[in-house]
């Protein structure tokens, strides 16, 4: 998280589109770890908002995660 300290010292977004923790918001400064220091858990819409999808393709998504894991879950 270095590239973030430093974007947090100088006050500016992540210029870093190559960074896997990289998304376009700029509120954020373009990093998922400050969105997850300042914001903590995200409701699905503010996924939605961050990632540029609609809710409804997070909600898909969401159901579709929980069903894996709970078939792993009864193995």
């Amino acid at each position: 998280m270095k590239c973030l300290d430093k974007c947090i010292e100088l006050e500016v977004s992540c210029p870093n589109t190559d960074c896997r923790y990289w998304i376009d918001y700029e509120a954020d400064l373009n990093c998922v770890h400050e969105t997850v220091d300042k914001h903590g858990n995200l409701t699905l819409r503010e996924v939605s908002d961050r990632i540029g999808v609609s809710f409804v393709r997070v909600k898909q998504l969401e159901d579709s995660i929980i069903k894996k894991l709970s078939k792993m879950v009864k193995l």
